[in-house]
């Protein structure tokens, strides 16, 4: 046997002692104090009581039947009358936006008018500026003046407005409007931006992107392809630009898509996918459901955050619940975007991966960025990162993105530490990654040392972004000291070894993994 294959033996003993431990405790955690956490309900599985304390797992999983319903009775007849009559363009743009306003009137009642104001003014804003050398300046901040002063107001009264309104207070739906337009902010970002690089030659090169990808090399399109093509000017019409913006199947949470790849999909649905791979890609979702479900019986991470119960925790107890509150999340996010982008390949548009890649696979900040919220993250570089100068402004650019990506969540002081605490965290990463790439080791000692340096900077990555999420989702910024004055006494040392070594061997097995598919093509 290797030296290779017995280092990656005694690291998958290691991983599987690290979860039986973390589960064994985690049980025990959740037993010991089921009586004082709060967000139980009555659980499916009997004698067990199901953590729904987070409020949008609970509504998702809620509305689960009403959705499916929702989502069946859509894809029939939008499937149904497409194909029937060979609906193409602004036909099948008509039937969307039709089928799309009778599912937001069911959603948000009378706020419906918000939002058609809004995107109208929008739509007039990028009509009558486009040709003008800051117009997507003009853009951004029409948009994010918005997204402020929807929380400031939490989503408008119509009384604001005069008292022979204020009647539709009362028809304001089931789901606040305001919630949702946080996606529909990003696609009015997208329309515009899209429109004004139209006007101007594109810098896509389609012929050199084809020997690149093997997608569109088989003579398919593949999603970036359709993102970076510029439409035709004629494309860019109200109708299209309404269908977007309320497309039902990524109205609440995405994925997000940009506006060139949307209406490219209405001329030619989605190929990329077959009936087949779709079907088995629901069937994936149902397991992991099912997952989910167990997860929420057995485990209670969440309610402890919710039940402020981490304070009486020991060190190495707060580190199960941070642990096991990341992988909730993640776990969550994953189901939600799935569900709604198999909603959408099915009705033919392609829409990129939200969570390509498990939380527990990801060893340094850019990775984890690039496989949290991937469609996110595809649409920052694409309207804001690269417009800041891409990787020639990096060090300044993370500032801006993070700020954004902290108030487009909302406007609470914890999710500002949280950003700014990760871009503290990126900037040491970026150096660092830039003195590597200058670093050839040619020597088996020297690839050694720069193999086993990686693994340890993964490893204090992976531990900063713990404690960036600690303080964004679980402690807050109130509790960083009462967090720090736990984690750094001396009865916490032989924990935080612990945690610090099981990291390392995390980020030696996603070595390992990076290096198997590397040698398997």
């Amino acid at each position: 046997m290797s030296l290779r294959r017995l280092e990656l033996a005694v690291l998958c003993v290691y991983a599987l002692g690290f979860y039986l431990v973390v589960i064994r405790k985690s049980l025990r955690l959740s037993h010991d104090y089921s009586g004082r956490l709060y967000g139980l309900r009555e659980g499916s599985l009997a004698g067990h009581l199901n953590d729904l304390s987070d409020p949008q797992w609970r509504n998702f999983r809620g509305n689960l039947p009403v959705l499916t319903i929702v989502m069946g009775a859509f894809l029939t007849l939008a499937n149904s009358l497409r194909y029937y009559y060979s609906l193409k363009g602004r036909g099948a743009a008509l039937l969307w936006l039709l089928l799309s306003l009778s599912y937001l009137c069911y959603l948000h009642g009378a706020c419906v008018g918000f939002i058609l104001v809004i995107a109208s003014i929008n739509y007039s804003i990028v009509k009558l500026f486009a040709q003008y050398k800051h117009c997507v300046g003009l853009i951004w901040s029409f948009n994010l003046a918005v997204l402020i002063l929807n929380r400031v107001y939490e989503g408008y009264s119509f009384s604001l407005f005069g008292q022979k309104l204020a009647f539709l207070d009362n028809h304001r739906g089931t789901f606040r409007w305001h919630i949702c337009f946080n996606f529909v902010v990003l696609r009015m970002i997208s329309f515009g931006c899209d429109y004004c690089w139209a006007l101007h030659s594109s810098h896509f090169d389609h012929k050199k992107h084809m020997q690149r990808c093997q997608i569109c090399y088989s003579g398919k399109t593949c999603y970036f392809a359709l993102q970076e093509r510029g439409l035709i000017v004629d494309k860019y019409t109200l109708l299209t630009y309404l269908c977007y913006l309320t497309y039902a199947p990524l109205y609440i949470a995405g994925p997000i898509v940009s506006y060139n790849a949307f209406a490219a999909q209405l001329d030619v649905p989605q190929k990329n996918y077959s009936v087949v791979q779709i079907f088995w890609y629901g069937v994936r979702w149902i397991l992991s459901f099912l997952l989910m479900e167990a997860m929420t019986h057995f485990f209670r991470y969440n309610a402890f955050v919710i039940s402020q119960l981490w304070q009486q925790l020991s060190p190495f107890e707060i580190f199960i619940i941070s642990y096991g509150v990341l992988n909730f999340m993640w776990l969550k996010f994953f189901l939600i975007w799935r569900y709604f982008r198999f909603w959408s390949l099915v009705g033919g548009v392609e829409t990129p991966e939200n969570m390509p890649r498990c939380i527990n696979n990801c060893y340094d900040l850019e990775s984890f960025w690039k496989s949290w919220h991937a469609s996110f993250n595809r649409w920052l570089v694409r309207y804001l990162y690269i417009p800041l100068g891409g990787s020639q402004r990096k060090l300044l650019s993370i500032w801006v993105i993070f700020t954004f990506v902290a108030v487009w969540h909302d406007l609470e002081w914890k999710l500002i530490s949280w950003a700014w605490l990760t871009c503290l965290f990126f900037v040491p990463e970026i150096l660092v990654k830039s003195l590597s790439n200058k670093f050839q080791a040619r020597s088996a000692l020297g690839l050694f040392i720069h193999r086993e340096l990686s693994v340890i900077a993964g490893a204090v990555t992976v531990s900063c972004l713990m404690v960036a999420n600690l303080v964004g989702y679980v402690v807050g910024p109130s509790g960083i000291k009462l967090l720090m004055s736990q984690m750094l006494g001396k009865d916490a040392l032989p924990v935080l070894t612990f945690i610090f070594t099981s990291f390392y061997v995390g980020v030696k097995l996603m070595f390992h993994i990076r290096d198997a598919r590397k040698n398997h093509g």
